[in-house]
């Protein structure tokens, strides 16, 4: 009797999914994976994002994505929305601006947004092969503003507390100056005393003036609450009508009590429902991380993203993914710092770039390793918009980069300079200049150009795609 082999089994198994409806073989070959995509504001989410979805679509440009490189990959496609109450990213919009014959950035997200990609290929496995010889992953993406990603530390904060840290913060250089007309208010009001509605609107609305300013400021990254900054669906909605008050607890009736109930309030009702919604679901995370932008805006800049990045990480649930993941609900199991915009300095100094993220984050990262998820650190462009050059200046061959800066019309070959160690952040100053997006950037069918984003992916979903 001769016994059935692999190609035998193929076919029976495929015949078996198709008469079973396919509901016990997509149990097997279909699977999805919430790929988080977070970070400060500017740090490049939305290009990040438009970048990948462009990319696997069309998988001329990641050589190593192993799915890619071995030839498992057969087609990607766009999917209907899995959540039916997000909106829609506007991938086919942002593409247009980025890859146009005159591109430009995106404007900063003012709201949150989801999209899914399917991805057909052939698995390395045995046994998903034979049930079917091609297995689906389902990739969601979701992208917020920056400034909401600040707002999960309230979690953990009671007002309080809160008030307290922000006060603090508030009086110290360089915020102490962007501050002084609310505090110069706070000095004027009992927070024992009544609660008045126009007492609550007028320090909302001078905490919310010195948020801006923050914004404004160059550098500045720990910016709370988030919502007073990017409303959202809540603008002119009571619970952002609210700022921080100093002293202790008061009793009933206060003012204190009224800015507390609509602190917590705001907890509840934003800040609670948009983790459990949106980030309490994910899989994998990748933390961008503008570290150039803070360089350029000095040592306390450097200092404050640091601490900013520490505190929106704490309510995240690293660790190892495990079979009771269905009843406790998901862990995020492998953690990418990247450090973006790496193609605005030489190649030689990508080194150096991802040395200086290792010091920068080596807090967050020996903290989420010992949770038990994986981490990996990278320089990474999502969109590279130059190309790195040698020139000849007094004699020196230098590394220099060329593209076209933001403010001006035409390429121009520039020396950036080095990358410092950390230990020589406080030395000088630094000017690393922006670029624009490449004219017709993707043009070629084979993807929008990038840096290490292949190598990026194969961290995040290389297993799952496996």
């Amino acid at each position: 009797m001769r016994l059935p082999n692999l190609d035998d089994l193929t076919t029976a198994g495929s015949r078996l999914v198709e008469r079973a409806g396919g509901v016990a073989g997509r149990a097997l070959v279909e699977s999805s994976v919430r790929l988080g995509v977070t970070g400060l504001r500017r740090a490049g989410k939305t290009v990040f994002t438009t970048a990948v979805v462009d990319n696997l679509l069309r998988a001329g440009r990641l050589p190593f994505l192993d799915v890619v490189s071995t030839g498992r990959l057969q087609a990607a496609r766009l999917q209907p929305q899995p959540d039916p109450d997000v909106p829609r990213f506007q991938y086919e919009e942002h593409l247009k601006s980025l890859s146009g014959p005159d591109p430009r950035w995106p404007e900063p997200t003012r709201g949150i947004s989801q999209l899914r990609l399917a991805m057909r290929y052939r698995s390395t496995s045995a046994l998903k092969r034979v049930v079917q010889p091609t297995a689906i992953l389902n990739l969601d993406i979701v992208d917020y503003p920056g400034e909401w990603l600040l707002d999960l530390p309230l979690l953990n904060q009671s007002f309080a507390e809160w008030s307290a840290l922000t006060l603090e913060l508030a009086g110290r250089a360089p915020r102490a100056a962007l501050s002084a007309d609310w505090r110069a208010w706070l000095g004027t009001v009992d927070p024992a005393g009544r609660a008045e509605e126009e007492l609550a609107r007028t320090g909302a609305r001078l905490f919310t003036d010195y948020l801006h300013a923050c914004r404004n400021a160059d550098g500045l990254s720990l910016i709370q609450p988030g919502r007073f900054i990017e409303p959202g669906d809540f603008e002119n909605a009571p619970l952002l009508t609210f700022c921080p008050l100093p002293g202790a607890p008061r009793g009933r009736g206060t003012l204190w009590e009224l800015l507390e109930e609509r602190y917590d309030a705001y907890r509840t009702v934003v800040v609670r429902r948009f983790f459990a919604e949106h980030f309490a679901r994910l899989d994998r995370q990748i933390v961008l991380i503008d570290v150039l932008g803070a360089l350029n805006a000095g040592p306390d800049a450097v200092a404050d993203m640091k601490r900013s990045l520490e505190l929106s990480l704490e309510p995240f649930r690293h660790g190892s993914s495990g079979w009771l993941d269905w009843l406790f609900g998901t862990k995020i199991d492998r953690v990418l710092f990247a450090a973006t915009k790496a193609d605005h300095i030489a190649s030689s100094q990508h080194p150096n770039l991802r040395r200086l993220l290792d010091d920068l984050v080596a807090d967050a990262r020996r903290a989420v390793r010992f949770e038990g998820a994986q981490v990996d650190t990278m320089a990474i462009a999502a969109l590279k918009s130059t190309e790195t050059v040698m020139a000849e200046h007094e004699g020196q061959q230098l590394r220099c980069v060329r593209g076209t800066p933001v403010g001006r019309d035409r390429e121009t070959v520039l020396y950036p300079g080095d990358i410092p160690e950390m230990r020589d952040v406080f030395l000088r100053p630094y000017q690393f200049m922006p670029f624009k997006p490449p004219p017709d950037a993707g043009a070629d069918g084979r993807g929008l150009p990038h840096i290490r984003l292949d190598q990026a992916l194969q961290f995040l979903l290389g297993d799952y795609l496996a």
